[in-house]
């Protein structure tokens, strides 16, 4: 007498197999990110969000957008 299981006899090594690369997918998928991780530059460490107000007030009196008055005036209101 042959003990086939009702014909689930491949089932089990069949999932076995798509459990298998699914795995060997993910681990070669972390691996890959892992290293695009270290390989990516860093973005650097401020941005222009970043920016005190003061620097951002200096700026734009640098660039000629408030004169001199207004600038002293939220320079003087910022350090407060």
């Amino acid at each position: 007498m042959m003990n086939n299981w009702n014909g689930f006899v491949g089932w089990g090594m069949g999932f076995g197999f798509i459990f298998m690369l699914l795995f060997w997918g993910l681990v070669l998928l972390g691996v890959a990110t892992l290293i695009r991780w270290l390989v990516t530059p860093s973005p650097p460490n401020r941005s222009p969000r970043d920016k005190a107000p003061l620097e951002i007030v200096q700026e734009r009196y640098a660039r000629g957008e408030i004169n001199r008055e207004e600038y002293e005036q939220k320079k003087r209101d910022l350090e407060l």
